[in-house]
C-alpha cells in the first residue's frame, strides 16, 4: 500500500481536501507533527511527502531546532526523486532545502486573490490542468527564491514566486487551495495568523476574509482536486504500490 508522509508544523494545518483525495485513492496517511516532537521517518521508507504550513519561518532554527533536520531530510528525499508537495511553509522549506533564499516579504499577502500561471506553468504536466488564472487563499508574510534548477510556475500581483517545480515530481505552492471551513475558523485563533490578517486587511479583516473564502470555496476546491490529483497521476501514485 502506498503511504503518504504528511509533515505538519502546527496541528490546525492538516492537508484538508488533499487528505480526502489521498483516502479516495487508497493511499495511507502517516502524520508527523514536528512542532510537537514527532520525528521524521527514514525518507527511503516514504512513498510521497506532503508538507504543510505553519507560523514559523523556514529560517527559524534558533526557535525551532528541528527545522535544520527537516530541511536536510527534504533535500535528500527530493534529490533522490521522491514525490513532494509543499504548501506555504512547506514550499518555503523546499526552496531553503535546495539552497534558495527564504525571507520576510515587504508586506503580508492575505486574502482570496488571483494567481496566474507562467508560460512554464501552462506547459507543466501538473499545473496545465488549471485555468491560466485562478483564485487561491493567500496567508503568508514570507517569500522564497526559486532554487537553481527549479522551474517557476505561478505568480501573483504581490509576490512573483508562488509556485515552482524541482526535478520531475517535487512541487512547491505558496498559496492554499486545500483549506476547509473548519481549518479557516481555527486559523483566526493563531496569534501570528491573526496579526497578519489585521496588518493586511484591518481590524475586521477576518470577517471579510471569511466572506471571500465562502464565495470562492467551490472554485478553490475544484482547483485543489485538479492540482493534487494531477500531481498524484504525474507521480504515478495509486494505492497499490
Amino acid at each position: 500500500m502506498t503511504r503518504a508522509c504528511v509533515v505538519q508544523h502546527i496541528r490546525c494545518e492538516p492537508p484538508g481536501i488533499f487528505a480526502d483525495l489521498l483516502q479516495a485513492r487508497g493511499i495511507g496517511i502517516d502524520t508527523v507533527e514536528l512542532d510537537e516532537g514527532d520525528e521524521l521517518p527514514d525518507w527511503q521508507d516514504v512513498d510521497l511527502v506532503v508538507a504543510m504550513g505553519g507560523p514559523m519561518g523556514a529560517y527559524d532554527e534558533a526557535d525551532h531546532p528541528w527545522l535544520t533536520g527537516e530541511k536536510q531530510w527534504i533535500a535528500q528525499a527530493v534529490r533522490a526523486g521522491k514525490p513532494y508537495l509543499g504548501v506555504c511553509l512547506g514550499a518555503q522549506l523546499l526552496a531553503a532545502s535546495l539552497g534558495a533564499k527564504v525571507s520576510t516579504g515587504p508586506a503580508p499577502e492575505v486574502g482570496v486573490l488571483p494567481v496566474t500561471l507562467t508560460t512554464e506553468g501552462q506547459a507543466d504536466p501538473v499545473f496545465s490542468g488549471l485555468d491560466r488564472s485562478f483564485l487561491a487563499l493567500q496567508w503568508h508574510g514570507d517569500t522564497f527564491d526559486v532554487p537553481a534548477g527549479g522551474v517557476h510556475l505561478v505568480s501573483s500581483a504581490a509576490y512573483r514566486n508562488q509556485a515552482f517545480r524541482f526535478g520531475g515530481v517535487a512541487y512547491a505552492v505558496q498559496f492554499h487551495l486545500e483549506v476547509t471551513d473548519h481549518m479557516l475558523s481555527e486559523w483566526q485563533h493563531v496569534p501570528a495568523y491573526r496579526e497578519s490578517v489585521r496588518s493586511a486587511l484591518g481590524e475586521s479583516g477576518f470577517t471579510s476574509l471569511a466572506s471571500a473564502f465562502r464565495s470562492a470555496s467551490s472554485s478553490m476546491a475544484a482547483s485543489a482536486i485538479t492540482l493534487f490529483n494531477g500531481w498524484l497521476d504525474h507521480s504515478r501514485l495509486t494505492g497499490n504500490h
